[in-house]
Formats: structure tokens, C-alpha cells, sequence
């Protein structure tokens, strides 16, 4: 079979960080760093410092020309500066000579987000000093190690240590401040200039910056790149790709920042951080320019969207979900936009060598007797390597391919359920398995390309006929049934060795008569109103339909129309369920558990089921809009709350109430109903009841429209004398005078979500409830 060849010395490898393999945090003098400080019970990660030369030893029986690592700064200077522990030098000595005995080129980036403790206690990133104290830990590093290195990358993704870590607060160190995040993303790209000189005043022989790059699209480019837009839409997608992308493309490459930026950074950090000469010492020449990429970003115009705290400055921009594949992260894969990162970079940049130095997913990986058979993994990587080498062909100057990871590792802020790697890792005993992604990458790397048509993969059919057996015997082998003959276990069983047959859906289904088809359910009336019903319709049809399935869209709204539904999957007319119970309990998904056919719900069901289901934080929403109630001063929260049976509001209930038993307050409540008119008249009865109440926390939008209402009778101006927030972000939320705070319910994930947790279940993979996080959304009424 012919291959798809990549250029003659195409560089093949695999990329990790320090603090995500390396463990002995505190071994041979390390000091700590923000991320032992932000997950100190998650530091052993993958005990590299002890087990390098195992690793070393997998990478070069996987054939790898190239490993990316990066140097720990609190393990060569434990306190960020001044005193040098030889004893952490002494480790990548170690390894360095491993990697070049093994005939592995190493690639040493000198920043990958552990920032010394030390460091962060004098002010971090967001101060001058520390881009000082990277430039001088930079030369020492390159003055021992640099006979060694070839090739040097100054830092890893700043975007995500700026605006994460000083911006979004979910990395470390966990800062909330714009301000903040702005001034720590140019100090970031002052210590790649200043490390830059540092390296190549150390001998450096190649120096460049690692960035994460996603292409902008609206949700109607994701399929088609070309498509024109409206002008609010260019707008938005302009914006984000300067705060996204060009605050460190054009400074790094061009000497300046872009001009839709400077704006957002002088009304929310001041420009007073950025000194006359920083720009030129930022843009020192590189020699290659390493490229990150995971998922696209999509946005659109959305008038009143608050900005997202990851990207100051996008107010009325709408960050988008899109009903296509994911990964187990959640992360659209997109595969043809690596390309487009690629060839825009060619254009715009031209001269400058890049590198994929990190591309690759997190799935589900179930470890069986013969292996981790991480399908979904290499088909990731085989359509990812489809666009590296289109890109190629186009002549965009890519000079190598790094897969992000070679081990299963920590995961920043997930800890270890996130699983990335070629080799799977047992953290209770750090035992190491090559998954099938692995051999199957070292076989590219052997043959330096891709097979032009990838190899049919056998399937439950091929093995049936090879074994002179039916498709349900298989099945039934394959899910260790007792009541197959032991003579026709071992010929099926040697017909699946022998195909190399991974069991697919299909075989891990009892199932013996698969029909493609999924019911998808709907009872009326849903909290939520119309439009969480419309986005499941429009993505649980889009992303099963992608899948092969056939919807059969089914309404039920009385006793008969139930009866008429459980006959129906009885019958296995459908493979699997999709389906919105009603408000008020029923009985409807406990009869339809018991045929035996996967079901997944809408919403916590009120009685502890095994049926998976998709829901949102109600709890942890509630705790959030009452804690903005309190840190903004207000001494008497009152809330509208109803009706009780609601399982949804039990939950909102009682994240207000732990809110508020923190603060030492006492919870004042008036119940209601789901209608605007109720909200009115429990707030009416919170006023007469504490006439110095200040705040409301309604349980829904609709509520707190209500509250609205009665404050403006009594004559209580809002915010001024009463804040009032809600939850649920519905379409007129942002469209009332004063706009409404509100606990934002994310509709589209929920919809992709219920789709992709079906999906899982037709597959035969272990599956649990989805809880999806909610977002404050803070505007005028509080």
C-alpha cells in the first residue's frame, strides 16, 4: 500500500512538561512552585525525575527522533532567583546524556508554567521583576546544558499562563484581575526577549516561542472557512483573534502590538507597563516558531454578552458551542484548522520554520487483557497529520510534528482523569503500557508518513464470517457470555486474534438487531421554557444524525403517549433514548430503564436513578450569584424560590443557603411558582416581610423579571436600594432596563452533551451524569 510520505528529515517526536511528569517535588532541593502551591496533593504525576531512563527507553522503541521537555526554574533556582541548586542541573544532565546515548534530539523549553512560589509572592508575572529573573535563570540553564541543545523554546503557551492564570483564575496561581492578566501577558513575552539575547549569549544555536494558535470562525465558517460575514460578526471574530492570538504573534514577529488591542488593554490594565524599548527586545529573531494546536475558537456577534473573564475585553461577543466530534475534554475536533493555522502563518510570516510542538486529545482509554485500543486517539492524530502534510505540500515550511503526550500525566487543574498520552500510565503503581496509538504512531514514524488509504479496520461482520459463526455469537463471546460452547468461544476468539478486530459498539451490544435509530422524547411543560428544547432538537439531531442515527422525534404528554413510547422501544425499534421528562416527576424513564436499551436523561432526576443524566451546577450557580450579592455589601438577601418539588430548584435552594451560612446569615425565602407574576408577588411579600431587604436572589429569570417588577411599584430603585439576580440568562435578560444579573445555564452544552453521552453508552463505555459548570453573568441590576 502506498504511503503519503512527509519531506526527507521530518522531524517526529512527543512533547511533555516538568510539573506534569516529573514528581519529587520536593527531591534534591526543588523549591515549590504556584501549581504545588494551587494542586499540592497531585505533585508525584508520573515520577519521570526517578524513571527518565524508562521513559527514554519507550521513546526509543517507539523510534522517536525528537523529545520536547521543559526545565523546572524552581528546581535550578528554588527561590526563583539568586542561589543556584546544582542538584536540579544535575538531573537534566542526566537526562540529556540518556536522550543522546538513545539517539533522541532533545527540545528543552525553559517555561512551562511552574513559576517559582517565591517569584509569585513578590507580585508574579503581572511584575517587571520576574521577566528579569527569567533571563538570567535562562543563561544559567543554557551555559550548562547548551553542548547539548540544539534547540532552545524561551516559554510555552503565555496566553494560557496570563489569562488563566491572572485572568480566569482556573490555573495557578489563581488570580482573578484583567488587569492583572494584560500585565502579566506582556511581562511574559519581555522575558522571551530577554531570554532570547540570555540564549543566544550562552552559544544558543536555535532559539524560538512556543504559542497555543486557534483559527477564529463563526459557526458557519467551522464548515466552511470562506464564508463572509456580517460586519458585527468580522468585528467579533477580529477582536478575539487579536486578544487570542496576535497580543503575542505580532509583538513576538513584528515589533508591535495589533491596533484593535492596544484600546482593551489601556481601558482596563493602562498602558504605563509597557516601556519605551519592550517591543524591540520582545521581536528578537526566532528560528523556529512552535505551534500548539488543539480546537478552534468560535464566536459570534451577541449585543449585552458580558465579557469572558479568559478574555478581557470581548464584551458582546458570544464564545459558541458547535455540534460536532469532541473529545472527552469537550473540544470540537477540527482537524482542517490546523491547516489553516499553518498556511495563514506561511503568509503573514514568511521566512519563519515552524513546528506542530503539541497536538492530541484526551479520551476515555478502557484497559482490557490484550491492550488499550485507543481508536479514537490515532484516528485524532492520523486526521491531524492529514492537514500537517496538506499544509506541507501547500509549501508552509513545517520542519517537524510532536505529539502531545507521551504519558498519561497531571493535568493541570484536572489532576489525573484526563488522559493524553501514547502510554498509559497506573499512578498506583507507575507501571507504563503502550497503548495502540503508540505502535501505531512508531509505524508512521518508520515509514516517515501516513498509508494513502488507511487499512479497513475489520469489523463484527468480517469476524462472524471468518469464524462461520453469527453476528450476535460474536456479541455474546466478545461480552464473556457463559452460554456460548467453549469450542465456538475459542474459534471466535482465535478469528479476533487473528483479524486484529477491536470489538466496536456493535459487539459490545446484546443487542442482536440494530436498528440506527434513537428515540428522542419530549415532555411538556420543561422549566426552561422553549429554548432548551430547541437546542437539544437542533444538536442532539445534528451530532446523532453525524453519527449514522435516525431520529424518531416523540412527544409525551399523556398516559397513552407512554404506554405508546415503551412499546416502541420494547420492540427495539430504537437503539438507544433521548429524553426530557417533564418538570413534575413521572414514571416514564424508570419503565424505559428497564428495557434493557440506553437511556439518558435531561436534568437530575428526583429519585437516585441508574440512568445517566446531563444537568448543570444548580447548586454551585445559586452559591455564586448569592456570594456576589454579599461581597457587594448587601446585608438582607431574600429569595424567590419555587416551586420546591423541582429538583433543579432543591438545588438552587440549597447552594443560597450554604452562601449564606458562610456569611453567618439567615435565609429569607418566599415561595412561588414559575411565572413572572409569581416572582412579583413573593418579592411584594419579601419587602412587606424585611422591609431593609437589598437583595433578591431569584431561582429563575422569569422570577426575578417579577421582582423587577415589584420593586418598581414599591418605589425601590434598582441596584441602588435592591440588587436583584437571577438564573438562567434567557433571551430578555440582557434586554430589560437595568440589564439582569443572572447565573448563565450553558443550553448548547447541555444539548452536545446529552448527544455525546448517548453516543457513549451505544458504545458499550463505562458512562456517568455530566454536571456542567454555570457562569455568573454580571450586569446593571446588581
Amino acid at each position: 500500500m502506498s504511503t503519503a510520505a512527509f519531506p526527507e528529515g521530518f522531524v517526529w517526536g512527543v512533547s511533555t512538561s516538568a510539573f506534569q511528569i516529573e514528581g519529587a517535588t520536593s527531591a534534591d532541593g526543588r523549591g515549590l512552585s504556584i501549581w504545588d502551591t494551587f494542586s499540592a496533593d497531585r505533585a508525584e504525576a508520573c515520577d519521570h525525575y526517578h524513571r527518565y531512563r524508562d521513559d527514554v527507553r519507550l521513546m526509543k522503541d517507539l523510534g522517536m527522533a525528537a523529545y520536547r521537555f521543559s526545565v523546572s526554574w524552581p528546581r535550578i533556582f528554588p527561590d526563583g532567583a539568586g542561589k543556584l541548586n546544582e542538584a536540579g542541573l544535575d538531573f537534566y544532565d542526566r537526562l540529556l546524556d540518556a536522550l543522546l546515548e538513545a539517539g533522541v534530539t532533545p527540545y528543552a523549553t525553559l517555561y512551562h508554567w511552574d513559576l517559582p512560589q517565591a517569584l509569585e509572592n513578590a507580585g508574579g508575572w503581572p511584575e517587571r521583576d520576574t521577566a528579569r529573573h527569567f533571563a538570567d535563570y535562562a543563561a544559567v540553564v543554557a551555559r550548562r546544558l547548551g553542548d547539548r541543545v540544539d534547540t532552545w523554546f524561551t516559554l510555552n503557551e503565555p496566553w494560557v499562563a496570563a489569562f488563566l492564570g491572572y485572568g480566569s483564575g482556573i490555573h495557578a496561581p489563581g488570580r482573578k484581575s484583567p488587569a492583572e492578566a494584560f500585565r502579566a501577558a506582556h511581562h511574559l513575552l519581555l522575558a522571551h526577549g530577554l531570554g532570547t539575547q540570555a540564549l543566544r549569549a550562552a552559544g544558543a544555536a536555535k532559539v524560538g516561542g512556543v504559542l497555543n494558535l486557534s483559527p477564529v470562525l463563526t459557526p458557519g465558517q467551522v464548515g466552511d472557512p470562506g464564508r463572509p460575514l456580517s460586519e458585527e460578526d468580522a468585528e467579533a471574530v477580529t477582536r478575539i483573534d487579536a486578544l487570542a492570538n496576535r497580543q503575542f504573534l505580532d509583538p513576538m514577529l513584528r515589533g508591535a502590538y495589533p491596533a484593535e488591542l492596544l484600546p482593551i488593554v489601556e481601558r482596563t490594565a493602562g498602558l504605563g507597563h509597557v516601556h519605551d524599548g519592550d517591543l524591540e527586545t520582545i521581536a528578537q529573531p526566532v528560528d523556529l516558531l512552535g505551534v500548539n494546536y488543539y480546537t478552534p475558537l468560535v464566536v459570534q456577534a451577541q449585543p449585552s454578552e458580558p465579557a469572558d473573564p479568559a478574555y478581557p475585553g470581548s464584551e458582546g461577543v458570544l464564545f459558541c458551542a458547535v455540534p460536532t466530534a469532541v473529545t472527552a475534554m469537550g473540544w470540537p475536533i477540527v482537524p482542517g484548522c490546523l491547516q489553516l493555522v499553518l498556511r495563514r502563518l506561511a503568509a503573514e510570516f514568511p521566512g519563519v520554520d515552524l513546528m506542530v510542538t503539541e497536538n492530541g486529545a484526551d479520551f476515555v482509554d478502557v484497559v482490557t487483557g490484550d491492550g488499550i485500543h485507543d481508536v479514537e486517539r490515532i484516528s485524532f492524530i492520523e486526521e491531524h497529520l492529514r492537514a500537517v502534510r496538506a499544509a506541507v505540500q501547500e509549501g508552509v515550511p513545517v520542519r517537524g510534528y510532536l505529539v502531545w503526550t507521551l504519558l498519561d500525566n497531571l493535568e493541570w487543574a484536572d489532576g489525573y482523569q484526563r488522559k493524553f498520552g501514547l502510554v498509559h500510565v497506573d499512578f498506583a503503581t507507575q507501571r507504563r503500557r503502550l497503548k495502540d496509538s503508540a505502535l501505531w504512531y512508531r509505524d508512521v514514524v518508520r515509514r516517515n508518513g501516513l498509508l494513502d488509504v488507511p487499512p479497513k479496520r475489520p469489523t463484527l461482520e468480517t469476524v462472524a464470517a471468518r469464524a462461520r459463526v453469527s453476528r450476535a455469537t460474536v456479541s455474546r463471546v466478545v461480552n464473556g457470555e457463559s452460554s456460548v460452547r467453549p469450542e465456538v468461544r475459542e474459534t471466535v476468539l482465535r478469528a479476533i486474534k487473528e483479524l486484529g478486530y477491536v470489538p466496536n459498539a456493535a459487539a459490545r451490544s446484546l443487542v442482536t438487531r440494530s436498528t440506527n435509530a434513537v428515540a428522542l422524547v419530549l415532555s411538556v411543560p420543561r422549566q426552561g421554557g422553549d429554548r432548551l428544547t430547541a437546542a437539544v432538537v437542533q444538536y442532539v439531531t445534528s451530532v446523532l444524525e453525524g453519527a449514522g442515527k435516525q431520529i424518531t422525534l416523540m412527544l409525551a404528554d399523556t398516559a397513552e403517549s407512554h404506554r405508546r413510547i415503551v412499546q416502541h422501544v420494547e420492540a427495539r425499534l430504537a437503539d438507544g433514548v433521548v429524553l426530557l421528562p417533564p418538570d413534575r416527576g413521572d414514571t416514564l424513564a424508570e419503565r424505559l430503564s428497564r428495557t434493557g436499551v440506553p437511556v439518558v436523561l435531561l436534568g437530575k432526576p428526583a429519585i437516585a436513578s441508574l440512568v445517566p443524566y446531563v444537568d448543570v451546577d444548580n447548586a454551585g450557580g445559586a452559591e455564586a450569584a448569592t456570594e456576589h450579592l454579599l461581597a457587594g455589601g448587601r446585608r438582607r438577601v431574600g429569595m424567590v424560590c419555587g416551586p420546591l418539588e423541582l429538583v433543579a430548584m432543591q438545588d438552587r435552594l440549597a447552594g443560597h443557603r450554604a452562601a449564606l451560612r458562610r456569611a453567618g446569615r439567615q435565609p429569607l425565602l418566599a415561595p412561588a411558582e414559575l411565572t413572572r407574576g409569581s416572582g412579583a408577588a413573593a418579592t411584594r411579600q419579601l419587602l412587606g416581610d424585611e422591609p431593609a431587604l437589598d437583595a433578591v436572589f431569584a431561582a429563575t429569570d422569569e422570577l426575578a423579571l417579577g421582582a423587577l417588577q415589584a420593586a418598581r411599584e414599591a418605589g425601590r430603585r434598582v441596584p441602588e436600594d435592591l440588587a436583584v439576580v437571577g438564573f438562567g440568562d434567557v433571551d430578555a435578560a440582557s434586554a430589560v432596563v437595568p440589564g439582569l444579573t443572572t447565573v448563565r445555564v450553558p443550553v448548547a452544552d447541555q444539548a452536545l452533551a446529552l448527544a455525546r453521552l448517548l453516543l457513549s453508552r451505544l458504545e458499550g463505555r463505562h458512562t456517568e451524569s455530566v454536571v456542567l459548570p454555570t457562569r455568573l453573568v454580571v450586569r446593571e441590576s446588581s
